[in-house]
């Protein structure tokens, strides 16, 4: 059939070109998952889920939340969210791409721009493809390019509102946003700040609310639950009226079946731990303060030391992915990101430090990294 024949000639070319992915089992020490805080296989976790299931909360959910698939836990789960992040509302969907697509492809009106820093995930450019709205990139982090774009949209003419769409901590780059003057850029333009909180949830920001925390300006925040959260899901947290459209609208959240009410419950335990209990964050962090100073010990080539993720910029492919596979022949789980995930010629290891590793296993791989990436000179 053609199409076959279509598509082996695609995946051959990526194989030549060393872009072509297959699915791995997970082996050696984990410096690729997002589990920053080592909750996923946590005994903390395990031991609420069995109390849970022994007061019947289902695994399942059976249906959409408009129909039959709305249960308590849902529902606790979004009010002690509001009540953490601090904001009016909340919405559980089931992953944080199906929120993005909810925020961009619902909220914004045609009328409106939707200002997005260059480097924002996929899931925000589906939403924006999805939607009404006219959308403009700015440069990755340059405060002053969003300035003058929205000096240009409202000088032709542009009457809507503004949103500005950004992550706070870069996931492959590992940087992290300057909110601040984002926020003060925001309330002067009487724009919506939408932060994509993924990757600072649980580590940053007070009890790991977010680096968006507290900032002046009106908010939207999503907290993705798969990562440092340890579970799984997406967490849409802003003004009630917003939250009430995206139920009322968005078709990510409409036609989809619930998330697991089991995972509600899960995630309302962790909500609560991060609450109590501040050694999980400070672990984290100290963590990540160790990963920096063993990269800066040897002097890691084009490394960005801002967050827990750690990326090193080597270019080529196939270098790129030599490396990884030498890296996780000795033990360590370091995958090789190439493109379309990062732009062309920026082929890159991103080391995680997450909760499933120690001190010594950071020093170990940093000094094997060093020897790897000496004999590649």
């Amino acid at each position: 059939m053609k199409a076959h024949h279509r598509l082996d000639a695609m995946l051959a070319t990526l194989t030549k070109r060393h872009r072509r992915r297959s699915l791995t089992a997970a082996q050696g020490l984990d410096f690729a998952s997002n589990d920053y805080l080592g909750l996923a296989r946590s005994e903390f976790l395990a031991d609420t889920a069995r109390n849970a299931l022994a007061r019947e909360v289902p695994v399942g959910s059976g249906g959409s939340r408009l129909l039959r698939g709305n249960h308590p836990e849902h529902e606790a789960l979004e009010q002690s969210a509001a009540r953490f992040f601090q904001s009016e509302a909340a919405l559980f969907m089931g992953g944080g791409f199906q929120a993005n697509q909810a925020i961009f492809s619902t909220l914004p009106a045609a009328e409106d721009l939707i200002l997005y820093d260059a480097l924002v995930h996929a899931s925000a450019h589906e939403g924006m493809r999805l939607g009404r709205a006219e959308a403009r990139a700015f440069k990755h982090n340059d405060v002053e390019d969003a300035r003058r774009i929205l000096e240009e949209w409202r000088a032709k003419g542009g009457t809507g509102q503004i949103w500005i769409a950004v992550e706070s901590v870069y996931s492959m780059e590992g940087d992290l946003a300057p909110l601040t003057a984002l926020a003060d850029m925001a309330v002067a333009f009487d724009a919506i700040l939408v932060v994509d909180e993924a990757h600072a949830t649980g580590l940053f920001g007070p009890s790991g609310r977010g680096l968006a925390h507290g900032l002046e300006a009106e908010l939207v925040t999503l907290h993705t639950c798969g990562k440092g959260l340890g579970v799984a899901g997406g967490l849409i947290c802003g003004p009630r009226v917003m939250i009430d459209t995206l139920i009322n609208r968005a078709r990510p959240f409409i036609f989809a079946t619930a998330p697991s009410p089991l995972n509600a419950a899960l995630l309302r335990a962790v909500l609560e731990r991060l609450q109590c209990e501040a050694t999980l964050t400070q672990s984290a962090v100290s963590r990540m303060h160790f990963a920096h100073a063993c990269a800066r010990r040897i002097g890691l080539p084009n490394a960005s030391l801002n967050s827990q993720i750690i990326p090193i910029i080597l270019g080529d492919d196939a270098l790129t992915m030599r490396i990884a596979s030498e890296l996780q022949a000795h033990g360590f789980d370091v995958r090789g990101i190439r493109p379309p995930t990062v732009p062309r010629g920026t082929s890159r290891l991103r080391i995680s430090v997450t909760g499933n590793v120690s001190d010594a296993d950071i020093t170990a791989l940093f000094d094997i990294l060093s020897n790897q990436l000496k004999a590649a000179a």
